[in-house]
């Protein structure tokens, strides 16, 4: 199958393995080539052992080496996890162990021109309200400090929107923010912690409000997918959802560090299809050869973004959500790993 992107090389038809997996999540289309070649300076990953960082850090390290430019990739987490900084350094990016909250820690970074900001907390958060707190405010303000002096890209999330009439499209970067419970409300306080030392010290900054990725190993339809495998109900009361390939998310982040401004750029980062929850269990049983079981009334509002600035800056995206369907529901029924890291997208009332 070609991707959406005409200039761009083929995806597989079929996703078998996680390194298959990994290289079609870093792979580069010419755009991104462009996008590494005009950017000056090393990159500089904070938070990059979670979900997305691997996959971003090779695209960054491929598009670099495809253009031809000698550049630092730095990833930076604490790799608490066994053999995830040795899958960084086999892609020929550079690893520093760290604890970003930790006094000094910072300090001890170099100084990197291009920062993307993917230190975040959101599982775990009704729990221990506190952390979340710290990592998602207290922190953005101390990177930003230190990175008073560079490109800064840091990931937000659609939390920070009320939930949407699902007729509406989703809300827009210009409408008001108004999150639903105490997760959505510290994103909110990261947003404006980084605003205000954006305009402060004049650092240019991108804010991208992610949901959903989409990832084999995890992500919205992976969570349906496997729910509908295991015969356990999938809940329609969040009705509908926007997802994205994850690869598409890296790369929109990637080209986000040429718009960064004073005060930040902001964008939604997703797909533009509002898709019903309903819908997507229905196409995936079909694939998979089970019938979904349904609990739950579908509300008229869900968790959504409009994806019109994203589309026009950046183009649609490179994979469909029919070919998403295809390969996750290849993917689970292969018997393919997965992180056990639910999105709980069903959640509306912003507890987490």
């Amino acid at each position: 199958m070609q991707p959406a992107n005409p200039d761009g090389p083929p995806y597989p038809a079929w996703i078998h393995t996680e390194d298959q997996l990994e290289d079609a999540l870093s792979l580069p289309f010419p755009v991104d080539v462009e996008a590494a070649a005009t950017l000056q300076g090393d990159l500089m990953l904070l938070g990059a052992g979670g979900k997305m960082g691997l996959t971003l850090a090779r695209l960054a390290r491929r598009a670099a080496d495809l253009a031809g430019v000698p550049r630092r990739v730095i990833a930076v987490s604490r790799f608490s996890e066994d053999g995830v900084a040795e899958r960084f350094q086999a892609g020929g990016i550079e690893v520093l162990r760290a604890d970003l909250l930790k006094r000094g820690a910072l300090a001890a970074l170099p100084d990197i021109p291009n920062i993307v900001h993917m230190a975040a907390r959101k599982f775990g958060t009704a729990a221990s309200a506190a952390d979340t707190w710290a990592m998602n405010a207290y922190l953005p303000g101390m990177v930003a400090e230190r990175f008073a002096a560079s490109r800064i890209v840091a990931f937000s999330t659609g939390n920070v929107y009320p939930l949407s009439p699902l007729e509406s499209g989703g809300p827009t970067e210009e409408m008001p923010l108004a999150p639903v419970g105490e997760y959505g409300a510290s994103a909110l306080a990261r947003e404006r912690i980084f605003t205000y030392f954006s305009q402060r010290n004049g650092t240019p900054m991108a804010l991208l409000r992610l949901n959903y990725a989409i990832d084999l190993r995890y992500g919205v339809l992976v969570d349906l997918a496997t729910k509908i495998a295991r015969g356990e109900a999938v809940d329609v009361s969040m009705a509908a959802v926007n997802v994205l390939w994850q690869r598409d998310a890296n790369a929109a982040c990637l080209r986000a560090l040429a718009d960064c401004s004073t005060p930040p750029f902001v964008l939604n980062l997703t797909g533009p299809e509002t898709l019903s929850v309903r819908w997507l269990a229905t196409e995936l049983g079909e694939r998979l050869g089970v019938a979904p079981i349904f609990r739950g009334e579908a509300q008229p509002t869900a968790l959504l973004n409009n994806a019109s600035r994203f589309c026009q800056r950046y183009g649609y995206p490179t994979v469909s959500p029919g070919q998403l369907l295809d390969w996750v529901a290849h993917w689970v029924k292969q018997g393919g790993v997965t992180w056990a890291k639910p999105t709980k997208f069903q959640v509306r009332d912003g507890k987490f």
